[in-house]
């Protein structure tokens, strides 16, 4: 009989690796843009070359979890690992902005592998009473690698200049890759808990035998990404409409950051004693609740407040996604089916700064923001209706049908 899985158990080769991937993605973040425009390009142009990222992501979880299906979780990282380390090297040589914008694509996919392998592992390493947890550390992990990283990408750049945020993601992604082979096979948990052979399924047979949970709670997950997203960019949009300077801006989304991160294991333990929907419809009313707030504030002090409240509303479904998506994925063909529904979710978190975007181009940017408040409330509504009141995995995709 193998032994009871614990949090301490598989931290080493589950949350050390995320954690310095986290870092690497954290550092750099900022700097993306700042090496379009040396590159020379224009300010949509940059933002083109940053959003490159999400579609990469996008593009690749479909094929993620067909990988991970086929030569394990492990493998599957340590591909991703190797094609994000060449993808950095494209950054660091590449002179023209679209080889800069393929390479940063490239990052986005095997974070995209990555990511799915991580969450694969724990779906179904971990028992159902403690799954929440572990998925919301594993988001809290990754918050806290990309909370750190971009002090350590400026550290680099003091003697590196832009070129040091690339180095700091090599660097750890060469870490977590040593980390990843110098622990034990973390697949021979899953085969020792399954005690059966693997059975292989066509990713096209997964996607419809499931398609009452996707296009139900899959549209819910799409919401709760697009809502989230559009917090990264409405604080800083506010900030500068009511006049702030970047570096007030700044703190203000450190400071909002840390609340964020602060929330995922209380988040992981009420959805573990209650249920998910406790955690996942408060968060959304509380997001939602922030973004109808923001163009009342006119002030640094008012607007922190309600960059606050939206931490709060983020922290609260540390994971929740995750969760739902372990939930819902089947015994057979889980990393097939996880990488569909990460897609919706994947596919609401580039949509969210697309609709400010298009909602500005109509009218302004406080109806844009009103606009993903009444978003945040949907996607409540959606989880309210559609999250089963205990997580009873095997039983999802019925109650949703």
């Amino acid at each position: 009989m193998a032994d009871p899985v614990s949090l301490w158990k598989i931290a080493p080769s589950v949350y050390l690796p995320a954690l310095l991937y986290g870092i690497g993605q954290g550092a750099i973040a900022p700097v993306v843009a700042l090496s379009a425009r040396d590159l020379g390009a224009s300010f949509a142009g940059a933002s083109l070359v940053v959003a490159a990222a999400g579609v990469g992501q996008v593009i690749g979880d479909i094929p993620a979890g067909a990988l991970t299906t086929r030569i394990g979780e492990r493998r599957a990282m340590l591909l991703a690992t190797g094609l994000v380390s060449v993808a950095l090297v494209a950054c660091l040589v590449v002179p023209t902005v679209w080889g800069l914008a393929v390479a940063i694509g490239a990052t986005g996919l095997a974070g995209a592998v990555w990511g799915l392998a991580r969450q694969a592992y724990l779906s179904e390493a971990v028992p159902l009473e403690m799954r929440a947890r572990a998925l919301s550390t594993l988001g809290g992990v990754q918050r806290i690698g990309s909370f750190i990283g971009p002090f350590l990408g400026a550290f680099a750049m003091k003697f590196l200049g832009t070129d040091g945020a690339y180095w700091v993601h090599l660097v750890a992604a060469a870490l977590a890759c040593v980390v990843l082979l110098s622990l034990p096979d973390i697949e021979s948990v899953r085969r020792s808990r399954a005690g059966r052979p693997v059975v292989l399924q066509s990713t096209r047979a997964v996607i419809h035998e499931h398609l009452p949970v996707l296009r139900t709670l899959g549209i819910g997950a799409l919401l709760v990404g697009a809502v989230r997203a559009s917090r990264q960019v409405v604080i800083p949009l506010w900030a500068e409409h009511i006049g702030l300077d970047p570096q007030t801006t700044s703190l203000i989304f450190g400071i909002s950051g840390a609340v964020d991160m602060l929330l995922f294991y209380p988040a992981g333990s009420v959805m573990d004693r209650f249920g998910r929907k406790w955690v996942a419809v408060p968060s959304m009313l509380v997001l939602g609740l922030a973004h109808l707030l923001l163009p009342l504030t006119h002030s640094g002090a008012a607007l922190t407040a309600v960059a606050l409240l939206m931490g709060i509303g983020n922290g609260l479904g540390a994971g929740v996604i995750m969760t739902l998506g372990a939930d819902a994925s089947p015994p057979v063909g889980r990393a097939q089916f996880l990488g569909a529904f990460r897609l919706f979710a994947d596919t609401g978190n580039g949509a969210g700064p697309f609709l400010i975007a298009a909602v500005t181009a109509l009218s302004s940017l406080a109806p844009a923001v009103l606009f993903m408040g009444l978003t945040g409330w949907a996607a409540a509504f959606a989880m309210s209706r559609w999250i089963p009141p205990r997580p009873q995995a095997p039983s999802l995709p019925q109650a949703l049908q």
